[in-house]
């Protein structure tokens, strides 16, 4: 699946309106309500909410239109904050921390298609990362292959998982049983995989009010496709008022999402978003920080995150080494594959840039073919370590052997190189990510 900054659509919409706002010498009530009414065309292209946009808007426009704002020295700057602000407000207001009272039982529940087997794990594992001792247990009695894929995902995450006896069919007697289990073996948190349907019907609704009721969790999450835009609001508004949800976890925020999930589910069901799954990979997952999101979606970056990811990927030693090689003389082939690699830890390319204040631009085109990827590596594995290390010495004879090692042209070899050289020309002058990003992404290595 393609890549992409979350709501690529509405935010370069939202970026545009509120850049020719800030450009305004003079702030009038036509020039806002002429930026509003693109702003909220954008929300509903978006698939937010028709009520949400339109309550939205008004409580931008009343604060926008005050005598502090219009005759302050920068009132285009002071929109976009407020903007800033109440978008964060939409999207949730302050993070929402997940209940992990004893016994740390967590039910995942949501439609066939959602996510919620891989959430499952990713959540686990998540909470593994903050030191929690979690288990998974397979309910989800109805769908081939469900238990056999929960029993897959648990061992690439490394996480314990209890899975019923074949051909069970009563999914209260299996949640009894996981609890025994979880007991004996002091888990903290238990993450419950659950059926799902196709739409929200009556025996569903059911089996998981029972289900409920038998393990009598802290959370309630529903796993929602962020794609779906207002059918995830509508199945929220069913699952809430039948089995009662604490909160939401957000997957498929990496496509082409429009965002209008994310922008309307706190306002219509009054519960909050708390987890976003980013990627597919099990660690691509994370806490939802509404104002860092609203920073992304309106290009103001998420720098908080991008540290909080670089902490967590990457030894502290290793990047201060690499920085100090970085902008020096010495930086080689070597180094480049190295800081590849780091760089590639932390996620996909288009993403960091995300993350970046000002990078918005950069982002619409920077999507990284996999393949682009792994051939670039191979190109410099394919040098012995005195050509990493000395690129110059690369002669024709060397580079056409490079190519035959790395299965590419002499053509892509030579790119490299050139690259490669531009690339460490620019790091010479950089003292900070924001110019190394952008130094990467205009050397055309990625894209």
């Amino acid at each position: 699946m393609k890549g992409g900054i979350m709501f690529s659509s509405l935010s370069e919409k939202l970026q545009g309106t509120l850049k020719n706002l800030r450009g305004q010498g003079k702030i009038s009530e036509s020039n806002i309500s002429a930026a509003l009414r693109e702003i909220r065309m954008a929300l509903l292209e978006a698939d937010v909410h028709f009520q949400v946009a339109k309550d939205f808007i008004s409580r931008v426009k009343e604060k926008a239109m005050g005598e502090s704002v219009l005759l302050s020295v920068t009132p285009g700057q002071q929109i976009v904050k407020i903007f800033h602000d109440e978008l964060a407000v939409l999207l949730g207001g302050g993070s929402s921390e997940i209940v992990l009272s004893p016994p740390g039982y967590i039910l995942l529940v949501g439609l066939n298609g959602a996510g919620k087997t891989t959430s499952a794990a990713k959540l686990a594992l998540h909470l593994k990362k903050q030191g929690k001792s979690p288990a998974l247990v397979a309910c989800d009695l109805v769908r081939p292959a469900a238990i056999e894929q929960l029993r897959v995902l648990a061992e690439q995450t490394e996480i314990p998982v209890f899975c019923p006896q074949p051909g069970e069919t009563d999914v209260l007697k299996v949640a009894a049983q996981a609890k025994v289990w979880a007991k004996e073996n002091r888990f903290d948190t238990v993450v419950f995989d659950t059926a799902g349907r196709q739409e929200v019907d009556e025996p569903l609704v059911q089996e998981l009010a029972k289900l409920k009721a038998e393990v009598a969790p802290g959370e309630v999450l529903l796993v929602c496709d962020a794609a779906t835009g207002q059918q995830a609001v509508s199945v929220a508004e069913h699952f809430g008022s039948s089995v009662g949800v604490t909160g939401f976890i957000l997957t498929k925020l990496d496509g082409d999402a429009r965002g209008g999930a994310a922008l309307s589910l706190r306002e219509v069901t009054g519960q909050p978003i708390k987890f976003a799954g980013t990627g597919e990979k099990p660690d691509q997952f994370e806490q939802f920080h509404p104002e860092r999101m609203a920073g992304r979606i309106l290009g103001m970056g998420d720098v908080i995150s991008l540290v909080e990811k670089a902490a967590a990927a990457i030894d502290e030693k290793d990047a201060e080494r690499m920085q100090k090689r970085l902008l020096s003389a010495s930086f080689d082939l070597c180094d480049f594959l190295e800081q590849f690699r780091m760089m590639r830890k932390l996620g996909p390319l288009e993403n960091i840039l995300g993350m970046i204040p000002g990078m918005g631009a950069a982002v619409k085109n920077a999507s990284v073919d996999e393949k682009q990827i792994k051939r670039i590596e191979a190109i410099v594995l394919s040098m012995t370590l005195e050509e990493r290390k000395k690129p110059d010495m690369l002669n024709a004879r060397r580079r056409r052997r490079v190519a035959d090692g790395s299965g590419v042209t002499v053509s892509e070899v030579n790119n490299l190189l050139l690259k490669f050289a531009q690339m460490k020309k620019m790091m010479k002058k950089m003292g900070n990510l924001k110019k190394m990003m952008a130094g990467a992404k205009n050397s055309g290595l990625f894209g």
